[in-house]
């Protein structure tokens, strides 16, 4: 038989020890911790712990209904493609975002299609303004719908007496920073008041099948606000980006249970609301001259979505022992190494120039494949010679001068071949992929340098290029 072993009980909070203590570890009630009987219980059960019959018995995988989770989509087709296809019933979506980049518009914007394309209601929970301010809003992004229903709250218990009047489809609480759960103790905006608001929310969404977005704050790292398993409860969240300076927003999927994480969404904000941006490439280059030297454009991969992207350079010569090196919306230290590398392998000196290399249209471009591009642009902008016209330029640049090859090439050629571009400079021993460009492999910068006439090469050798195809 089963040995029983004893356990220890407070009578205030039911908080179980080990052993007898005078003081409940958990409340701090002095004299209300008891000794209750406990049971070895069943096979495989811990000693001290009862098996509880559970509500709802385990079934195979094969007979769970997968419709039950079915995306459904937002009318933001940006969105949907960021979210696998649009939002699932009962899942908890996080936004964030610096202030000021439009999520609550975007969140304003979704509520509306959600109630206009099918006959449910969606709630609009704010926090941080009045109902008068985001009505205004509304009245100005088009977003006002009879089947909206907007609430100014900061009481989760209020706000789940809402959700019980108006039985809504779609949740929005704008942000979850800024709401309070009554009976948790902590400052508004602490970790434990964070971590409630959050629980409480996700549970509401599982157990009635409502599907929440939560706005979220972010810190000056651009981290997410709140504690680490904020991120843990929900089951998507999304990072909403743009500079102030400019008009375009991107969407990332930082972690999405129900699709890939590698998506990327492209919004423009207007006075009059945001609109998505279906062709992002011709958003960067609807200004671009191939005329002017200083110039190259190359194909990064956002994720799975290939952007053309333009990219500038500009020397200037200068009597400063210390020329200065300006760079917006690249990698700072990857255009560092590529001006090495162009001065020591590509023979093209701008040790005496001051030196500027920047994207346009605000995009931001990190990746090692725009190594090549940045290269060409800078010794194009030395030489004042620009590139020829119709040229796509791609390729990682080491150290040694090598041009090394890059990831998803025939996405990135499709791309550059559908805005109609015709030819490519790539890597050597790129698989080659089916398309009507001409296309070039350089071996290493000087190669392609020479390629692009650059420079005039009177008294230097040919360069062996590998054959054009």
């Amino acid at each position: 038989m089963a040995k029983t072993k004893s356990i220890f009980r407070c009578s205030a909070c039911k908080h179980e020890v080990a052993k007898w203590v005078g003081k409940c570890p958990d409340c701090g009630a002095w004299g209300t911790v008891d000794e209750v009987a406990g049971s070895a219980g069943g096979p495989g059960t811990p000693a001290g712990r009862r098996a509880m019959l559970p509500s709802t018995a385990a079934a195979p995988i094969s007979q769970i209904d997968s419709q039950v989770t079915r995306a459904r989509p937002t009318g933001v087709e940006e969105l949907d493609r960021v979210l696998g296809g649009g939002i699932v019933p009962g899942s908890v979506v996080l936004l964030s975002g610096e202030p000021g980049v439009g999520k609550s518009t975007l969140l304003l914007e979704v509520a509306h299609r959600w109630a206009n394309q099918r006959d449910e209601k969606s709630l609009y929970v704010t926090a941080e303004e009045s109902a008068g301010q985001v009505r205004l809003r509304a009245d100005r992004t088009g977003a006002v719908h009879e089947r909206v229903y907007l609430a100014a709250e900061s009481d989760l218990s209020v706000v789940l007496g809402h959700v019980e009047q108006v039985r809504p489809s779609l949740l929005v609480v704008d942000s979850v920073q800024t709401m309070l759960a009554p009976d948790v103790d902590g400052t508004i905006g602490g970790v434990t008041q964070v971590r409630a608001v959050a629980a409480a929310l996700t549970s509401l969404a599982k157990a009635s099948g409502i599907a929440v977005l939560l706005v979220g704050h972010v810190t000056k790292d651009g981290n997410i606000a709140g504690p680490r398993t904020l991120e843990h409860l929900v089951d998507v969240v999304l990072q909403f980006e743009g500079d102030k300076n400019s008009t375009l927003r991107m969407v990332r999927g930082i972690k999405n249970r129900f699709g890939g994480a590698d998506e990327v969404g492209c919004f423009e904000l207007h006075d009059d609301g945001i609109a998505c941006v279906t062709d992002p490439s011709g958003l960067f280059l609807h200004h671009r001259t191939d005329s002017v030297p200083g110039t190259a454009v190359t194909v990064a991969m956002d994720g799975k979505r290939p952007l053309v992207a333009e990219v500038q350079g500009l020397t200037v010569k200068t009597d400063n022992p210390s020329p200065r090196r300006a760079v917006s919306g690249l990698d700072y230290n990857r255009v560092a190494m590529v001006l090495a590398v162009l001065q020591s392998r590509g023979r093209i000196f701008v040790g005496k120039h001051d030196v500027y290399a920047a994207t346009v249209g605000g995009m931001r471009l990190l990746e090692p494949a725009a190594d090549l591009a940045i290269t060409l642009a800078i010794a194009s902008a030395e030489s004042d010679i620009a590139i020829p016209p119709g040229w796509v330029i791609l390729g990682e640049v080491g150290l040694a001068g090598e041009v090394r090859k890059v990831t998803g090439l025939a996405r990135r050629l499709a791309e550059a071949e559908r805005l109609g571009f015709t030819t490519a400079l790539v890597p050597p021993g790129t698989e080659r992929a089916r398309s009507g460009m001409k296309i070039h492999e350089v071996t290493d910068v000087k190669s392609a340098i020479r390629l692009a006439k650059l420079r005039k090469a009177r008294n230097e050798p040919a360069a062996e290029l590998a054959p054009t195809f």
